[in-house]
């Protein structure tokens, strides 16, 4: 028992001592500015829907190619109208431009002549906004009879961004809260010692995504004959994660 009684002091003894230098190597942390950085994020099905046809014709003759574009841009604007009236249009990427024949490699002596076009290629896209997801199959099905898809990007619309604001604000706001719990915790002070002086939203410079980038012109488009039925497409939305960050400024009393 004596022995045990020794033991059992010697342990306290060595406790008491790493406490104390442990305290000793502790910092001082009054008056401490600490910058925190919290992030949060909210999740929501996307609802809005950008989707490019285009048209694209080629022919010797620049003018019947260009007439062709017009002719079929025309009916495929027409088509989209009736299928979505609630969809917004824009017509856009208007290009001409020529097609050589192959350069051939010359002979000793041969002069290069001016190349001269074999044919012409014109064409034009038209960019469909649209919420109306759920009829969007029926309505590129319906365009791809005289239009081609040429790409399709589903995202959030406006209002909705708008109204997620609040939600991603206050995930972000909690989420500095908690580190701030956290780092009190780890400097062995009190979350009432610390006063919050600045917080800075967007302190990161994380800014709105970059738009999407326009479509490249398309080199060839699948012919197919006005009357031709098309299939409808299956799409997916998937869902959008808006992000935002900022940047706390804490000062322990």
């Amino acid at each position: 028992m004596t022995v045990i009684k020794h033991l059992a002091a010697a342990a306290a003894v060595t406790l008491a001592l790493t406490g104390a230098a442990q305290a000793a190597d502790a910092l001082p942390t009054t008056g401490a500015l600490v910058v925190v950085p919290a992030f949060g994020e909210v999740k929501h099905t996307n609802d809005q829907a950008v989707a490019t046809f285009a048209i694209e014709e080629q022919d010797k003759d620049k003018a019947a190619a260009a007439s062709r574009v017009n002719q079929k841009m025309k009916q495929g604007v027409d088509i989209l109208k009736k299928a979505d009236p609630q969809a917004s249009l824009k017509t856009q990427g208007y290009y001409t431009y020529p097609v050589y024949p192959e350069d051939r490699p010359l002979a000793n002596g041969q002069v290069a002549k001016p190349r001269v076009p074999t044919s012409w290629r014109v064409g034009q896209y038209v960019e469909v906004t649209t919420t109306n997801l759920e009829a969007l199959p029926k309505t590129a099905a319906a365009a791809q009879k005289v239009l081609s898809l040429n790409n399709l990007n589903f995202g959030l619309a406006p209002e909705t961004t708008k109204k997620l604001d609040e939600q991603r604000i206050a995930a972000t706001y909690k989420n500095l809260n908690e580190r701030i719990n956290s780092i009190a915790t780890a400097m062995g002070r009190k979350v009432g010692d610390a006063v919050l002086e600045t917080v800075d939203f967007e302190g990161s410079g994380n800014y709105a995504q970059e738009g999407a980038r326009a479509a490249a012109p398309m080199m060839m488009r699948a012919k197919a004959a006005d009357s031709m039925e098309v299939a409808e497409p299956s799409f997916e939305p998937g869902e959008t994660t808006l992000e935002m960050r900022l940047v706390g400024k804490v000062r322990f009393k």
